[in-house]
């Protein structure tokens, strides 16, 4: 539990918390929920999700929300900030009978006032395409599940096109489709176009177009989320066996693997800039992973069961030229730009690019700070804050540019190695009360060969650990890739077939013609699999709706699974935890009965949701407009004020 913002364990809902930017108070008047405002009996139910999109409507009233709770859907227009929820006046309504929507996606592109484009995931594989504000249904896909029978548990509108889409499953698959083709009345029949290590990607074999398109196999059972980079060009994908893969996607070529601490992966996001993923998962972490060096850089201890959901914030991500400490007010315009996934944008405006300014001979410092949440099954909203003491270890600090805490190293260092005296921690108080610790953080690279740190016996739970790479410079799980420069990547045995290396494998061209040479690969074997619960805390629960189609699909023989995970435990694909900066988290408070399931950042307030199926909104400091000076009698949940 955090210094700062923890307390006592007990059963109060906050209502308000604070930050470095001020107070952050929970809206009561927009809380949205089913029309009656009963809290929704979870049990068994698939997790309650929220999508969000802006239809550039004239009255400023463009927002829109879309949420799931049980077999329902619902579509509201989004007041926010601005005035209290209207419930009583969905825009859309549906109930489903015999499945239930598990996620869904807006396409952002051909959104307008009189016409949204909303993809919709259920439970017995089906994706539906519909269209909440003219009420049309336009397309049903996988209707007759001939193509996977398993849940869908991600779905995404390919950034940048109007008509691809990508639907990943809990069979471990992902598969391509086209809005324009039709499923075909047939099973699909497949030849492999690209295999490497622990993952596949096949075409659909067939003389006309059909969907789908493409077919991924990703590691052992299910994927549980994947999610695009902000520039479109890298998918990254959270899988029940632990590990994190990222992909260049045109190419569908690996470009770096993680593994979990313990237990599958959950969620996955990218930091606005494009150069950090972190995930969560069953080992009640949040890992952060640098994109250009392929590791791990740093983990989050804050929650108590699984982490469900990470988020960055862009608004309060900043990278700032200044000579002055960085401070956590307004936007950044860069990234507010970034986070609408545009296509072909750049990484030039990276905070790491950026950061070559400090060595220039202005002298002008450069500030770097990323802000990302998460929430889990513990019913606890954690928040981080990532800064340049961690990002850049090997680089001197000049006074002190981050609100960080530095203190001097105590011990010995290592003989031959260079020894900054940093020991960062994220809250005051756990930082006077850890006292004084030694840390070698080595310039990466240039000492890799020289011993790797002098440490003491236990360690504060702080930001103050080395970072070096391998002996050579290497990073064995960063895997080659037309855009990873940075690294001297280890060779991954791939094969390659129709497509040439670095090509891209979504030219519709292609994939429709020349596919009739090759031999048709089956589907993969069912797995005999099931998954081992080992994680047995007070507030863990099993996987949302495990039903025994998904248990073959989990994690495989828990043996397989230890012998898996004693090999990977202290290499650059899963650090110890002394290895690697522990951080705390900035605020950690619980804010729901049941646990969250949302978390969106938006740029006057933070939304969140929970599995009684209340959508929660936040204001930032500053934004709480009208809806403060009015008053409320019913506000589920109750809370109190800290």
């Amino acid at each position: 539990m955090a210094a700062e913002g923890g307390g006592k364990e007990t059963n109060e809902i906050k209502t308000q918390f604070t930050t470095r930017e001020g107070v952050y108070k929970l809206l009561t008047h927009s809380e949205y929920s089913r029309p009656n405002r009963v809290p929704f009996n979870s049990q068994g139910s698939n997790p309650v999700k929220v999508s969000f999109v802006n239809v550039n409507d004239q009255s400023g009233n463009g927002d829109r929300i879309c949420f799931n709770v049980g077999r329902e859907l619902y579509f509201y227009i989004y007041k926010g900030v601005r005035k209290a929820a209207d419930l009583s006046k969905p825009i859309d309504k549906r109930i489903y009978k015999g499945t239930q929507p598990t996620c869904h996606d807006f396409n952002p592109l051909t959104a307008t006032a009189d016409s949204v484009s909303l993809l919709v995931g259920f439970s017995a594989g089906q994706v539906q395409l519909i269209d909440p504000i003219k009420k049309e249904t336009s397309k049903l896909f996988n209707e007759e599940r001939l193509i996977d029978k398993s849940r869908v548990t991600c779905v995404r509108w390919v950034p940048g096109s109007e008509s691809l889409f990508l639907v990943a499953h809990s069979s471990g698959s992902m598969y391509l489709y086209n809005v324009e083709n039709t499923c075909g009345t047939t099973p699909p029949n497949y030849q492999l176009l690209k295999q490497g290590e622990n993952y596949a990607v096949h075409t659909c074999k067939s003389k006309s177009a059909r969907n789908p398109l493409l077919r991924w196999t990703v590691g052992e059972g299910a994927l549980n989320e994947f999610a695009f980079s902000p520039d479109g060009k890298f998918l990254a994908c959270a899988s029940q066996d632990g590990f994190l893969r990222v992909f260049g996607f045109d190419a569908a070529e690996l470009h770096g693997t993680m593994k979990s601490y313990f237990g599958g992966l959950l969620c996955v996001c990218w930091s606005p800039d494009g150069q950090y993923i972190v995930a969560g998962g069953e080992d009640d972490l949040v890992t952060v992973w640098s994109f250009s060096d392929c590791r791990v850089i740093a983990r989050g201890h804050g929650h108590k069961s699984w982490v469900s959901v990470v988020a960055f914030d862009h608004c309060t991500t900043s990278v700032e030229d200044s000579d002055l400490p960085a401070e956590f007010s307004g936007s950044d315009e860069e990234y507010h730009e970034q986070t609408n996934f545009g296509v072909g944008r750049d990484r030039a405006n990276s905070a790491q690019s950026r950061l070559s300014k400090r060595n220039s001979t202005d002298g002008r410092p450069v500030s770097v700070t990323y802000r990302f949440g998460s929430v889990g099954q513990d019913t606890q909203m954690c928040l981080w804050d990532l800064t340049e003491d961690i990002l850049f270890p090997h680089l001197p600090l000049s006074r002190t540019r981050t609100h960080t805490n530095v203190m001097s190293a105590t011990s010995s260092p290592a003989a031959g190695t260079v020894t900054a005296a940093t020991t960062t921690t994220t809250t005051t108080a756990a930082a006077n009360s850890s006292g004084t610790n030694g840390s070698n953080t080595g310039s990466t690279g240039n000492n890799s060969g020289n011993p790797t740190n002098s440490l003491p016996a236990t360690l504060p739970r702080s930001n103050s650990l080395p970072h070096s790479n391998p002996p050579g410079g290497t990073t064995p799980n960063c895997h080659p890739s037309s855009n990873s420069s940075t690294t001297t990547p280890t060779p991954t045995p791939t094969t390659t077939t129709s497509a040439s290396k670095g090509g891209s494998i979504i030219d519709s061209t292609f994939i429709a013609t020349g596919v009739s040479k090759f031999a048709t690969l089956s589907l993969h074997d069912s797995r005999k699999d099931r998954h081992e619960k080992d994680h047995k805390r007070n507030h863990s629960m099993g996987h949302i709706n495990s039903k025994s189609s998904d248990k073959l699909n989990q994690l495989s023989s828990s043996r397989t699974a230890k012998a898996d995970a004693a090999k990977t435990l202290g290499t650059t694909l899963c650090p110890r935890m002394e290895e690697v900066p522990l951080l705390e988290p900035l605020v950690c408070k619980k804010i729901a009965h049941e646990r969250l399931t949302v978390l969106i950042f938006l740029e006057d307030c933070l939304v969140t949701a929970c599995q009684e199926g209340f959508v929660c909104t936040w204001a930032r400091p500053g934004k709480v407009g009208l809806l403060s000076s009015q008053s409320h009698t019913a506000t589920p949940p109750s809370g109190t004020v800290v």
